[in-house]
């Protein structure tokens, strides 16, 4: 490590974050609650851990706002990471360590350690300038976002200590920006649907050729959600942002127990991500159609059923959003809105009729989230402390 960022604090608790191996599976999160629970304490901020399920922590540091009664901000963050293959990294993932050309190398800088910190970097800026906010900041870090957050966001989202914490409007993640032109930000999600298309028919000896077969019948849907999946692909290539088509994928097949006999059922897994545009009622009704399209005995089950989630509003009848595009706008910066790829945690929180937006002022970052050497500049870092600050600033005093 360079020796220029050796007595540089904001860079060193940064570094300390990205040290602790908070990565699934079997995540130990103690070490980042107490490395959460220090940072409050240096910022002379109340903070809680609420243990809604066993070991899976929620921490919550608290920023008391002068009008305590107005709907708060919630800075949201997760503490897990997904796993690494070590042996494709060019530093150790979780050494942190920066290149001689200012890059940190580790788990976590872009998927979303560094926006845990971006918010808390951001909070202490304005604290030492002796800020004072109208709305109270909550500056929240939960557990298990990458393997769908069920004991983390949503458990907490949907109970009473989270109720009590008036959220008027939050702030959770984003992706890197490649450029120094704009921020991306999700307003939405596609909704994750996971499916198990099952067909059975008639069995009998390989040499023969019935009909009413699992194959010929599970064949049929197969080739419905193929058709439709080429047709989503034809709109990427003509220009359309992965938010704005359905995801279709066949990830698993399985049934039949000898190569020459005729197998009593046949089951196809799709993993489906539907576009926010989408009714999604229409949807499932179509493919219950393809089933019964397909002939007798063939049956859609749900492995994942996400409810649909409306988008934040980005119409301007959010007034949050209009002071945080105006205040990037003053940076010489551009929102950029978009429906994510995936899901977040985000999710959960809009489900409590709460307007959520991704946001991650990372710029000139090159997009590695789950990848080998996930990094980013320290630059590129500091950067995204300063955009925070004016950020948060503004919507906390809306």
């Amino acid at each position: 490590m360079s020796c220029e960022w050796e007595n540089d604090g904001v860079v060193q608790r940064f570094r300390e974050y990205l040290q602790i191996p908070s990565v699934h599976p079997n995540v130990d999160y103690r070490e980042c609650v107490t490395f959460l629970q220090k940072q409050a304490e240096l910022l002379d901020l109340p903070v809680k851990v609420y243990e809604l399920v066993p070991e899976k922590p929620i921490v919550v540091i608290s920023w008391i706002g002068t009008h305590p009664e107005l709907p708060a901000i919630l800075l949201n963050s997760h503490m897990d990471v997904v796993p690494v293959y070590e042996e494709f990294w060019t530093h150790p993932p979780f050494e942190a360590h920066i290149s001689e050309d200012g890059y940190i190398y580790a788990r976590g800088t872009q998927d979303m350690k560094s926006i845990g910190m971006l918010h808390l970097e951001a909070v202490r800026k304005l604290k030492e300038a002796g800020v004072m906010m109208k709305r109270t900041v909550h500056v929240s870090f939960v557990p298990d976002e990458e393997i769908g957050g069920i004991d983390g966001m949503r458990k907490f989202a949907e109970s009473d200590e989270f109720k009590n914490l008036n959220i008027g409007f939050g702030l959770d993640e984003s992706i890197p920006s490649e450029n120094n032109k704009y921020i991306i930000a999700f307003h939405g999600e596609k909704t994750t649907r996971q499916i198990k298309i099952t067909s059975r028919g008639v069995t009998g000896h390989g040499s023969l050729i019935p009909s009413n077969t699992a194959g010929e019948k599970l064949y049929y849907v197969i080739d419905k959600f193929m058709k439709l999946r080429a047709e989503q692909r034809r709109m990427l290539e003509g220009g359309a942002a992965y938010g704005e088509v359905i995801s279709i994928n066949l990830t698993k097949l399985s049934g039949g127990v000898q190569v020459n006999v005729l197998p009593e059922s046949l089951t196809a897994y799709i993993d489906i991500r539907i576009a926010p545009h989408v009714d999604h009622d229409e949807f499932e009704n179509m493919i219950l159609s393809w089933c019964k399209e397909a002939g007798d005995n063939v049956t859609l089950e749900y492995i994942e059923k996400n409810p649909e989630v409306k988008s934040t509003k980005i119409d301007g009848s959010v007034p949050f959003l209009e002071v945080l595009n105006s205040t990037v706008k003053k940076m010489g910066l551009e929102v950029s809105y978009q429906i994510c790829p995936g899901a977040t945690d985000a999710r959960f929180v809009r489900r409590q009729g709460i307007p959520v937006i991704g946001f991650s002022p990372l710029l000139n970052t090159p997009l590695l989230i789950h990848d080998h050497d996930e990094r980013v500049h320290v630059d590129a870092y500091k950067r995204g402390i300063e955009i925070m600050e004016k950020v948060l600033l503004a919507i906390a005093n809306v």
